[in-house]
């Protein structure tokens, strides 16, 4: 549905993208003047203002590295100093939070990014500070790490729909251990940052968990139970459509059956999870050049990971392109019609709304 117009260039964006950063500053500062911290973080929009939902502050991280990267695309100290401030103050809680699968979208966006301009040069260098920063991004990730579901090993995985040989595990999500979201392919970014910073999850009897292989298990595990392919395993299936849960049978590790908790249907797409999926896999793929060889082996080795991501990569972007409008915007769920409740008892419009979940 989308028709790209490969002509376009970066600086016939200039004058949008100039606007849009004038607003971000806007709507920061607004945020931070109007919006009572004690309430949580702002997750989603009710009449134009923003509410929490307690079940997880999934946000908190977008609404702290956002200051940052206000900073980051305009050098404006004032919110540098802002995020930076928030971030010592209320994100140590993220950072050993024991019971979401959210530290890539909270930690990898504020101590991450404050470490990012740190290595780019863009704020001075400060060794305690960095130091500071490469310890939370280690704690993190060893924490998300811990939240594991061993699975049965697939029989006989199909090569078509993205499968390889040692998937036996994921992170679980806030719904518990029998619960993949797609979502969580963007907290593999914790688990990878951790690795490289040289650090590892430890567990009884000090036995050592790689948390780079502990990563790539679960994105192999995205890859085949989120992601559907058209062939094979998914011949009824439309390519690249992915589902927002899969859940299984924490008895014996096999598969049950797809599910849903924010889209219409576990047999629609809800696209907000298959962004999540466009991104993950892609951020993913660029860090593996990054891992040595001997990490990969266990999945059949370094070429055969880098063609299930990638094939799970171009699926769900093709998707994106076929099923969203030409104004940019997706709807919502593919499968849902105009005028469903979400969330509030009130009607949400086919197309996804910013500031909702």
């Amino acid at each position: 549905m989308i028709d790209i117009d490969f002509e376009l260039e970066p600086r016939q964006l200039a004058e949008n993208l100039n606007r849009l950063w004038t607003l971000s500053a806007g709507k920061l500062e607004s945020i931070e003047q109007s919006y009572a911290s004690e309430r949580g973080a702002p997750v989603f929009t009710a009449a134009g203002r923003y509410q929490s939902r307690g079940w997880t502050e999934w946000t908190q991280g977008f609404q702290y590295g956002s200051l940052i990267l206000q900073f980051d695309a305009t050098g404006d100290e004032r919110f540098l100093e802002l995020g930076r401030q928030r971030v010592v103050t209320r994100m140590a809680s993220h950072l050993t939070h024991i019971g979401v699968h959210d530290h890539g979208f909270n930690n990898v966006s504020t101590y991450g990014n404050l470490l990012r301009l740190m290595g780019e040069g863009r704020i001075p260098f400060e060794l305690w500070e960095r130091r500071f920063y490469e310890l939370a991004l280690s704690v993190s990730g060893a924490v998300q790490a811990s939240r594991w579901t061993a699975l049965a090993s697939p029989a006989g995985g199909s090569a078509t729909n993205g499968s390889a040989a040692t998937e036996n595990g994921y992170i679980y999500s806030f719904n518990g251990p029998h619960s993949l979201f797609v979502d969580t392919i963007r907290s593999c970014r914790a688990l990878m940052l951790s690795h490289l910073l040289g650090h590892s999850l430890h567990v009884e009897s000090d036995r050592r968990i790689s948390l780079a292989e502990r990563a790539l298990t679960h994105l192999c595990a995205t890859a085949r139970y989120s992601v559907y392919y058209g062939e094979g395993r998914d011949a009824y299936d439309v390519r690249g459509r992915t589902a927002h849960e899969s859940l299984f049978n924490v008895n014996d590790g096999l598969f049950r059956c797809p599910s849903t908790q924010q889209g219409y249907s576990p047999f629609s797409t809800w696209t907000r999870g298959l962004a999540w999926a466009i991104c993950g896999f892609a951020e993913q793929l660029e860090l593996l050049g990054a891992l040595p060889d001997a990490i990969f082996e266990p999945h059949g080795g370094r070429a055969r990971v880098s063609e299930v991501l990638s094939n799970a990569a171009r699926a769900t972007s093709d998707f994106y392109i076929d099923n969203t409008p030409t104004c940019g915007v997706p709807y919502w769920d593919t499968g849902a019609p105009a005028g469903t409740v979400l969330l509030e008892a009130a009607s949400h419009p086919p197309v996804d709304a910013l500031g909702r979940r």
